[in-house]
């Protein structure tokens, strides 16, 4: 088992989500930062989807109860075991007893613990990451609290030694492609969703992240009626400030989109600092196939490359 001494601002299970319900009005959920989960899964010896912890803004205390092997991803937040300093991105034996803390990160925003077999609470429609509106999934479908208590599913066998692995590049843009209703917007606000450093604001959380800079004029087009909506689609409100939909974000919604943050960056949100600035940058659908079949071939070398080191 994980126990919680210190459970941090915002610290709930995830794993890659729930991608079959949306047609029934459930939120995908699932890490923020993907990758994070996904590759810190592989340094332990996980599925790619088994659950993890993920923090935001940390910081957090954890004791094992249980030999096991870690993996702390996501963030630049320096992480120490029982006082010594832990790499991230790093496979690192744990022993029983011993005590993990996490230290706010210095720039970004989440951080993510993998360990070996993975956190064994029940799933709720095929998965156990926490949906925090709808209030379930996860520990009771809620944020961690300190002294809460996690089981741990036995992994089949520790890995033998420590490795690790280089963090994927992280940088202030993404590249997005042009929504349904981009050309009813203005040649000027068109013009400035490009151009513009767009600051995340603090009304943002896990749902969609509300972003300011120059007001978004549309300049036709009629009222849309409640329509299907995914996590990277940017909307824009009457007040012209866009808001990009993430994995919590609801399933319908009626305002215009301008754009869509292609599948192969929607991660680099999850990292993205409130008061931090973003740039959104054009993107053709090939260039968005090609990003999504680098990112799925990235994980398949780094699969292999794990397997033949344990």
């Amino acid at each position: 088992m994980i126990e919680l001494l210190r459970a941090g601002p915002l610290t709930t299970v995830q794993d890659l989500g729930r991608e079959a319900w949306r047609d029934r009005g459930i939120s995908r959920c699932g890490a923020l930062d993907d990758i994070a989960l996904a590759w810190g899964n592989l340094l332990v010896g996980n599925p790619v989807d088994d659950a993890g912890l993920e923090f935001t803004l940390g910081p957090a205390t954890l004791r094992f109860g249980a030999d096991c092997c870690i993996a702390v991803t996501g963030t630049d937040a320096d992480a120490s075991l029982d006082g010594r300093p832990l790499r991230p991105w790093w496979r690192q034996r744990v022993q029983a007893g011993q005590t993990l803390k996490l230290a706010a990160p210095r720039e970004r925003m989440r951080s993510y613990l993998l360990v070996s077999g993975g956190i064994a609470l029940p799933a709720a429609l095929g998965s156990r990451s926490t949906d925090l509106k709808a209030g379930f999934g996860g520990l009771g479908g809620r944020a961690l609290r300190d002294g809460d208590v996690l089981p741990l599913a036995a992994p089949e066998r520790l890995p033998a030694r420590s490795i690790g692995i280089r963090a994927p590049d992280w940088g202030a843009s993404v590249r997005v492609l042009p929504g349904p209703e981009h050309k009813d917007f203005s040649a000027t606000a068109r013009e400035a969703f490009w151009a513009a450093d767009w600051q995340l604001t603090p009304q943002s959380n896990r749902m969609g992240y509300r972003f300011a800079g120059p007001a978004l004029k549309r300049e036709r087009g009629a009222e849309l009626a409640s329509h299907g909506v995914l996590p990277g689609v940017i909307q824009v409100p009457p007040s012209g400030q866009p808001i990009v939909l993430l994995a919590d974000a609801q399933t319908t919604g009626g305002y215009p989109k301008i754009g869509v943050v292609i599948r192969a960056d929607l991660w680099k949100l999850g990292q993205l600092r409130l008061g931090a600035t973003l740039r959104f940058t054009p993107c053709t659908t090939d260039e968005a196939l090609a990003a999504l079949r680098e990112r799925q071939a990235t994980l398949a070398q780094l699969r292999t490359a794990l397997c033949m080191s344990t």
